[in-house]
């Protein structure tokens, strides 16, 4: 019988996982499933110009996979048994149930509302394609001098800011930071993002935690009220409960809790990688949620599947977050360099030239994930016997 691995998810971590997988093990003794709620690849890195009105092109993923000897379930994962070593889901041919000997986690992560009142009902995001896709439709029917209030301080905030402001020009756009705008970034770095936000037009209220969300406002503490035809909350971010539901050993954050090679510390048939993983990186800190983060954790996690099922020594990839890439609209950017402790370093790269790099990283991640056993070896690796597998050493 083939080895089962499953893995769940098929955004930036997980489908290039199931390519590598499928890239570096033989069909002949294994079966690789991918199972994801929708049927193209999300570039949620770009989701905030797919609200303003940008077409994006999204590849399917059936398309994708194709040829490559993965198999696609297009549905919703609802349950884990990691006991019964089961997957529970929904899709359009109805409730199912898959059974894996390898299970990888990847489903990601969605907006944290943080159980501020209004922020369910009221406000948008854009870290999935359908919300998106809600909040460009609500841009699209606001006039010249309609009002948008951006929550959040950290990446998705500041790029969502100010690609707003850049494509339309007709909208007062806000943000509202609970501390001082890029107060992480470098003095230059810092500097340079203050310009980018004069330059749009951008007004920012700095030290305003927003404590109440309504139809046409924003309540902010002390009772004060920011007009807001649209409200995007940008605070953050926060895992399905899924994990934590299923008996899997998770950390405050309802993070997956990992070892150093990705694989649960609770339950050794199962793997998570991406936002999903709390994994800590070099430095002894978790690794934020980020796309980078994403390629760090797979990366591991598949090399560590690969080694584990063929007998080999687990390798170590690098655990290190390096910097933050920040796009300030389409023609404008900063690249800032951080250290081993995480804290900004005195180096960082702006304007254009770090606009293109953006762009680059974009178009490299896309290009990745559509061509997902690119390389691919004449001659695949087969599966060790069982035997042969307990015990196997991790590198140093």
């Amino acid at each position: 019988m083939k080895h089962r691995i499953v893995v769940l998810g098929a955004g930036y971590a997980g489908a290039f996982a199931a390519g590598n997988l499928a890239r570096r093990l033989s069909p002949a003794d294994t079966e690789i499933t991918v199972v994801n709620a929708v049927p193209d690849f999300v570039e949620r890195m770009r989701l905030h110009q797919l609200a303003i009105g940008q077409d994006l092109a999204f590849r399917m993923l059936a398309d994708v996979f194709a040829g490559t000897g993965v198999r696609l379930r297009l549905a919703r994962v609802t349950g884990v048994d990691p006991e019964r070593r089961t997957v529970a889901v929904t899709g359009e041919d109805g409730d199912g149930e898959l059974a894996y000997d390898t299970l990888l986690y990847a489903l990601g992560s969605s907006v944290a509302h943080h159980g501020v009142p209004g922020v369910a009902e009221y406000a948008f995001d854009v870290t999935g394609r359908a919300s998106a896709l809600r909040l460009r439709e609500r841009l699209a029917g606001l006039g010249e001098g309609g009002t948008v209030l951006v929550v959040g301080e950290g990446l998705t905030g500041i790029e969502t800011a100010t690609e707003f402001a850049e494509s339309r020009s007709d909208l007062s756009v806000a943000l509202a930071a609970r501390g001082e705008l890029g107060a992480w970034l470098s003095p230059k770095a810092r500097r340079h993002l203050r310009r980018a936000f004069d330059r749009l037009g951008i007004t920012v209220h700095e030290h305003t935690g927003i404590e109440a969300v309504e139809p046409t406002r924003a309540i902010a503490a002390g009772g004060r009220s920011i007009p807001a035809d649209v409200t995007v909350w940008s605070a953050g971010f926060a895992v399905h409960p899924i994990a934590a539901a299923s008996g899997l050993e998770v950390a405050e954050t309802g993070q997956i809790v990992v070892d150093r090679t990705m694989r649960s510390v609770s339950h050794p048939d199962v793997y998570a990688a991406g936002d999903c993983a709390y994994a800590i990186g070099e430095n002894g800190r978790p690794l934020p949620m980020s796309c980078a983060s994403a390629g760090y954790t797979n990366m591991q996690a598949t090399a560590a599947i690969i080694a584990r099922l063929t007998g080999s020594e687990v390798p170590t990839t690098g655990l290190k977050y390096h910097g933050n890439h920040i796009s300030l609209g389409q023609r404008d950017a900063i690249f800032q360099m951080v250290d081993g402790d995480v804290r900004s370093k005195s180096w960082y790269l702006g304007g254009r030239t770090a606009a293109w790099l953006k762009s680059g990283v974009l178009k490299g991640a896309g290009w990745s994930i559509a061509h997902p056993t690119f390389g691919m070896p004449k001659r695949k690796r087969r599966l060790a016997t069982a035997s042969d597998r307990p015990g196997v050493k991790v590198a140093a």
